[in-house]
């Protein structure tokens, strides 16, 4: 195993296809997807925190936070799909729970939401079930399930009443429903009619009220769950959002357009109302107004990007989802460009005040933007911490891995297919499917200043010393000077497309590796081939060199990592399922990282192993495309499909990151062209001149200001001196009443304390007179107490004596008593046994008299029923001969059918009669029932005498008891024991039938168990057989592409084809050729034949069109000498012209001082110059 590995440390990128893909954790931090991470971004501190996904899902499907910012549960895709609940306050997101749909297959789950109190947690399901689940999830437990729609209606958005946990509703394409959970299921509440609206969102704004957005652009408002009003837009928003979308229509697809309806994509609550998104790049803020309704108070557009792309204007972008910050300072929302927005709500209160300056409210970068598309190039310089990386989204971008953020961008017409930075930093190679451009990085721009005639340009690079650069066109690479722009080379040997190219370290050698199978090491210098390995059957995807630059390490479509060295494969680590796309090698030789067509990144250490060993991580969720290694060996970079851009820093396993020796400086010199300079110069002067003037005005006002505030200061001391002595004199007649009022308290508190001290001395002496007479009353009640506790002694002594007595007497009647009473009891059991005798008689009696009634009424009824039927019988005859001469006598018709109608009553009351029958039959078997439960009472009632029987003799024990107390102990005792060891027999025996039970059932669950284990590795072995079957479909198609590029050349396609059948067909196939039969072999040779002519005739046709485009080519040349003269003629107008230009403004800027510096006695000091005249 590897001891170095790959830390997940930065990642750029949102994945667009999650539901709910952003949530705000804090104030702070917002959680959002981005590769087969969710990322926790921090935009105060800018940094990042990753919980990774499960290694075996295929992706993330949606995201829930729960209401206490606490817990965040991630739905995951796969062949069972789960949601995992994380715990955001652990520092490294642990995982909660696991929750799976229970016996239900579920593949994925749509949409989620946690309920207000954090306990429940309810998932959607997608088709074709649609079924809504509801969980205890921190028991893992069920609650509830229930099928919300069909296929044909998918659900959109779930959600739970922030007010109330037992309250949830689910909106879709013609479906709102709201749910009730009560007594373990989920019920519906209200039933409306909204089949014929397509409902995209929802939200709930009170206990009762939820607003739900449509596909047309309509705000509907549901309350207790039916539909009450529409919330109506006024006519000049439903026009700019109508606007809007057209324009978006036109720039994505000109042909198509009609549909102009905006559509309502995302809904959010709010504490003053509620916000969405109408249209393309647009929120609405709505505030609840008195007259319980809504009124739209601003808008908030995503601005046009000054880098953007006439195809894909990110103005356009669609909302898909939104949240605010915990304080609801902050709205973050996401476009289906995989972008990320914020706007301070703050601002928006601020803008109101604005809005009638005509100010609007854009929305700014969360970080930065982000690739929408597929990644396909990724490149790396040593004089600069900067990355580059090209998109199928039209753009290039080139970011700061020491900053982590986004340095330049810029977007084009065409996709970009490669990307290569030069080692300085400075230049840059980008492929297209026409040219490859080498460009400029100036401090703000990309610009082009060279083009080359490479076509479909999938892989580029410089070399290390930057003097010459590597593009490949299909299988032909060709090798240019970056001075002198000449082709130096062109190499050639490849027969498939070359999918990887690298450079030696000193540039005198070039690895590269192709579809055909072949890694081919060519001299630089000599354009000859130094070195080959060919392996028909791989395909390969990635090529590097080692660290010491002596050995190649390739990756392809054979599953394994393989070292080659001087022709032959040295070591070769073992497939598994997964195939590497990508490969990269550290500087130290200590590992090697590979990407795999799953996402994963795996570090294996160098020297290779013989067998798997290597550490994996779960990066990415689609194939990872590029990686690469900084030159300091500090991260490694991985690009892929999702779009994703991921920065993992290299450790080893104690934490600590890689040494090397080389020490490398970062530049900061950057590119200007010298128009832009000039401009910046200028508009340097201008604001210096500018800054010149609004001193010398500020410096005026400021003079004006300060003769001003000198007056004023003057007059407020005045008043102040003032004031101050009018409250000086008012203090001193403060002062003599202050004097006056002590005086007189002080003589108050002089009588106060006499009268005091008057009043102690008299309570003292009325006090000690009572306490006297207290004490005395004490001590009479002392001796009244003792004599009542002699008189209650003697008492006590004498009704202990009455008892004892009056035990004496009841024992002897209780004991006559007993006696006479066992004596009626024999009597009630003789009465009892008699009237048990009888009452089985009168039974039998009863029962054999239903028995004969019962019969009597079944044959009537029976006879009855047979009439009926033959009455029927009859019937239906006469209808079917009425049926037949139906033309021709309808009206007899109508009479037998009102005949038939009357006789269907009979008959109906006929079976009314026959069923009130056999419900009198029931009530007789009740009475029946009730005579046996009767029966039954009395039983009960015999069992109950028996029991006062018992009780009494027990009465009898326990006064024998009192006479010998031993031998009554003893006897209950010994029966409860005799019970007790029955009941233990009873329950050994139980026991023991368990355990046989218990056995008898783990054995079927083993056997159950190896059954599965056997299903599941042959259909491991049946996926294999299909990859492995669709990559040779795959590598077939590639060649026979190649050869149809090579179709007018019958040589080369006969060789190309012979190659093909050399390849895929096996020798069993030739034995099996050679027994074909002779008719199938003339056939053979006459499409030969026929295919011969036609080569002749092409190459005659091809013969004629070269004469005429070597005419052509002749016209065009001369057509453009003439072009180019005119051009340069052209470009002197245009330099001297712009000299003119620049004399004339000099000379206005000349006539503006001296018209600025003229004394003019008329314009004053007061006069302000405009700002039209400054600039």
């Amino acid at each position: 195993m590897s001891t170095v590995v790959a830390q997940p440390h930065f990642m750029f990128g949102l994945r667009s296809g999650v539901t709910n893909n952003v949530c705000f954790c804090d104030e702070q931090t917002v959680v959002f997807p981005s590769g087969n991470n969710c990322v926790c971004y921090n935009n105060v501190q800018k940094n990042q925190k990753f919980i990774p996904g499960s290694d075996r899902s295929r992706g993330m499907t949606a995201l829930a936070i729960s209401a206490n910012r606490r817990y965040l549960a991630v739905s995951e895709c796969g062949d069972r799909a789960t949601i995992t609940v994380f715990d955001l306050q652990h520092e490294q997101g642990r995982k909660r729970k696991v929750l799976t749909a229970g016996d239900v297959q579920v593949q994925e789950f749509g949409c989620m939401a946690f309920s207000p109190d954090s306990k429940y947690l309810i998932g959607q399901t997608s088709g074709p079930d649609w079924v809504l689940i509801f969980w205890l999830w921190e028991k893992h437990k069920v609650l509830a399930m229930v099928t919300t729609t069909t296929s044909n209606n998918p659900i959109t958005q779930v959600s739970f009443n922030p007010y109330n946990n037992m309250q949830l509703c689910v909106s879709g394409s013609g479906v709102f429903k709201p749910f009730r959970y009560a007594e373990g299921t989920l019920r519906q509440s209200s039933f409306p009619k909204v089949e014929s609206v397509n409902f995209l969102c929802h939200t709930w704004v009170t206990e009762e009220r939820v607003i739900a957005g449509t596909d047309t652009g309509r705000l509907l408002v549901f309350e207790s769950g039916d539909l009450r009003r529409e919330i109506s837009l006024s006519s000049e928003v439903m026009q700019e959002v109508t606007d809007r979308q057209l324009e978006m229509k036109k720039v994505k697809d000109p042909v198509e357009g009609d549909s102009s309806a905006p559509r309502v994509t995302a809904i959010l609550a709010f504490s003053r109302g509620f916000m969405c998104s109408m249209g393309p790049g647009t929120v609405y803020l709505f505030e609840k107004t008195k007259e319980d309704s809504y009124r739209k108070i601003k808008d908030i557009l995503i601005p046009a990007e000054l880098c953007g792309n006439e195809m894909n204007p990110t103005e356009y972008q669609e909302i898909h989802s939104m949240c605010i910050s915990p304080a609801q300072e902050t709205l973050v929302i996401s476009t289906d460009g995989g972008q990320m927005y914020a706007v301070s709500l703050s601002s928006v209160e601020k803008s109101k005040v604005a809005a009638e300056k005509e100010e609007q409210l854009h929305f700014e970068f969360l970080s930065q933007s982000f690739h929408s598309k597929s990644i396909t190039g990724l490149s790396i310089c040593i004089r600069k911490p900067l990355i580059a990386t090209s998109s199928l989204d039209r753009s290039v971008r080139i970011w700061n891995y020491e900053t982590k953020e986004l340095e330049l961008y810029k977007e084009f017409q065409e996709e970009a297919h490669s990307v290569a930075l030069h080692p300085t930093g400075l230049f840059m190679l980008v492929g297209f499917s026409d040219k490859l451009r080498l460009m400029n990085l100036l401090i703000d721009d990309i610009r082009t200043f060279k083009e080359f005639t490479v076509r479909s340009c999938r892989e580029c690079a410089f070399s290390h010393g930057g003097h010459m650069f590597a593009a490949v066109s299909g299988n032909v690479i060709h090798i240019y000077s970056t001075t002198s722009f000449e082709n130096i080379l062109n190499l050639k040997g490849h027969n498939g497309k070359v999918r990887g190219i690298e450079w030696s370290q000193d540039d005198s050698r070039l690895v590269s590796c192709g579809m055909d199978g072949a890694v081919y090491e060519w001299n630089t210098w000599t354009g000859k081939r130094e070195s080959e390995c060919v392996l028909n059957s791989c395909s390969y995807t990635g090529v590097a060199f080692s660290s010491d630059y002596k050995t190649i390490v390739a990756v392809g479509t054979d599953l394994t990592l393989k070292e080659i060295q001087d022709c032959q494969v040295l070591r070769e680590v073992p497939a598994d399922d997964v195939a590497h796309n990508a490969v990269t090698t550290s500087r130290t030789g200590r590992v090697v990282f590979t990407g795999t067509s799953s996402g994963t990144i795996r570090a294996v250490k160098y020297p290779l192993p013989m067998q798997k060993d290597w550490i994996m991580y779960q990066a990415h969720c689609a194939p990872v495309t590029k990686m690469a290694i900084t030159f300091d060996e500090q991260f490694l970079l991985t690009v892929s499909e999702d779009g994703c851009l991921l920065m993992s820093k290299i450790v080893d396993k104690e934490g600590r990151g890689l040494k090397t020796n080389k020490q490398i400086i970062h530049t900061e010199e950057i590119l200007v062209t010298k128009s832009d300079l000039e401009e910046k110069n200028q508009n340097m002067m201008e604001l210096k001149m500018r800054l010149e003037e609004l001193q010398m005005e500020n410096e005026y006002q400021l003079r004006l200001k300060d003769i001003t505030y000198n007056e004023k200061i003057k007059e407020l001391s005045d008043k102040f001196s003032q004031q101050i002595k009018d409250l000086e004199a008012a203090q001193q007649a403060l002062k003599t009443e202050m004097e006056k009022q002590e005086r007189e308290h002080h003589d108050r508190s002089a009588q106060v304390t006499e009268n005091h001290s008057k009043e102690v001395t008299d309570l003292e002496t009325s006090y000690s007179q009572k306490l006297i007479v207290e004490h005395e009353r004490f001590i009479d009640l002392q001796q009244k107490c003792q004599r009542i506790q002699e008189n209650y002694e003697e008492r006590l002594k004498d009704a202990a004596e009455s008892k004892s007595r009056a035990l004496e007497e009841l024992t002897e009647l209780y004991e006559t008593k007993l006696r006479d009473k066992t004596e009626i009891l024999a009597q009630c059991q003789e009465e009892a046994k008699q009237k048990t005798c009888e009452f089985k008689e009168t039974i039998k009696q009863m029962e054999e008299n239903e028995k004969r009634t019962i019969h009597d009424i079944q044959t009537k009824y029976e006879q009855k029923l047979n009439a009926e039927k033959e009455t029927n019988l009859s019937l239906k005859g006469q209808t079917d001969i009425m049926a037949q001469k139906f033309y021709s006598l309808q009206r007899q018709i109508d009479d037998r059918g009102a005949d038939i109608n009357k006789l269907k009553q009979e008959r109906q009351r006929l079976l009314g009669l026959i069923r009130s029958m056999e419900s009198d039959i029931e009530d007789l078997k009740r009475k029946i029932s009730g005579l046996e439960r009767t029966n039954q009472d009395k039983d009960k009632t015999i069992a109950s005498l028996k029991k006062k029987n018992m009780e009494l003799e027990k009465l009898k024990f326990v006064l024998d008891f009192q006479l010998n107390e031993l031998k009554n102990k003893i006897e209950p005792q010994q029966d409860d024991i005799s019970e007790m060891k029955e009941r233990i027999q009873q329950l050994e025996e139980e026991l023991v039938n368990l355990d046989k039970s218990n056995t008898h059932l783990k054995l079927s669950v083993s056997d159950l168990k190896l059954k599965l284990r056997t299903r599941e590795k042959e259909m491991h072995k049946e996926m294999q057989k299909m990859k492995d079957l669709e990559t040779q479909l795959q590598r077939l198609k590639s060649d026979l592409h190649d050869c149809v590029g090579v179709i007018q050349e019958p040589k080369k396609l006969k060789e190309c084809v012979k190659m093909i059948h050399a390849r895929y067909v096996q020798q069993t196939d030739v034995v099996l050729k050679s027994s074909v039969e002779e008719e199938i072999q003339e056939a053979f040779c006459r499409q030969r034949e026929h295919l011969e002519k036609t080569v002749t005739s092409l190459k005659t046709r091809l013969e004629k069109s070269a004469e005429e485009h070597e005419k052509t080519y002749v016209k065009i040349m001369k057509e453009n000498v003439t072009l180019i003269t005119e051009i340069n003629e052209l470009r002197k107008e245009l330099r001297s012209v712009r000299s003119q230009a620049k004399e004339y403004k000099a000379q206005l800027i000349v006539s503006k001082k001296s018209r600025q510096s003229r004394p003019s006695s008329e314009e004053g000091p007061k006069k302000e110059p405009s700002h039209e005249e400054a600039t």
